[in-house]
């Protein structure tokens, strides 16, 4: 594991394009700011792991019931989704 140590306003690029910029410190916590390619996921650890076992446990579904829960989420229609910079 590299470890780095960076002030408030400093950045870390990863590869060409992932930008990770030190945004605020307030007492033990660090704010950081992402910039990265819409292409690219970018979550935080325990959100991570949630939707991994969501994951396994929608690839251990039933045929039958993963049409089930397709018929109570159809999908978006393509002007409804929504872009990354709308989610930030």
């Amino acid at each position: 594991m590299l470890v780095l140590s960076r002030h408030r306003d400093e950045s870390i690029i990863i590869g060409d394009d992932i930008v990770i910029t030190v945004v605020d410190i307030r007492g033990d916590k660090v704010r950081l700011g992402i910039a990265a390619p819409i292409e690219i996921s970018v979550h935080r650890q325990e959100v991570y792991e949630a939707i991994q076992r969501e994951n396994r446990q929608a690839a251990r579904l039933d045929p039958q019931d993963a049409r089930q829960v397709e018929n109570l989420n159809p999908p978006l229609r393509r002007d409804a989704r929504r872009t990354r910079s709308e989610d930030l």
